[in-house]
């Protein structure tokens, strides 16, 4: 019987975990992609990685400037 719940509380965090890998993974693969399509067609590789290091650190910075959402007190 311990064992049955044992599998079954396995299951439940594995189910959790999931489910938060896969809301984190979705977050993630809207963000990035917004703004690398726009490299020149006629770029050198040099040219086309500093554009997107430009564009990673334009956007580390605007996501640092927002305010973060203050918890609500309980």
């Amino acid at each position: 019987m311990r064992a049955v719940f044992g599998v079954v509380g396995l299951l439940i965090a594995l189910a959790i975990v999931s489910v938060l890998v896969k809301k984190q993974m979705s977050a993630l693969t809207t963000a990035v992609p917004a703004g690398l399509a726009s490299a020149p067609a006629g770029a050198t590789p040099q040219q086309q990685s500093q554009q997107i290091q430009n564009q990673i650190k334009q956007s580390v910075e605007s996501t640092m400037q927002q305010a973060r959402p203050m918890p609500e007190d309980k």
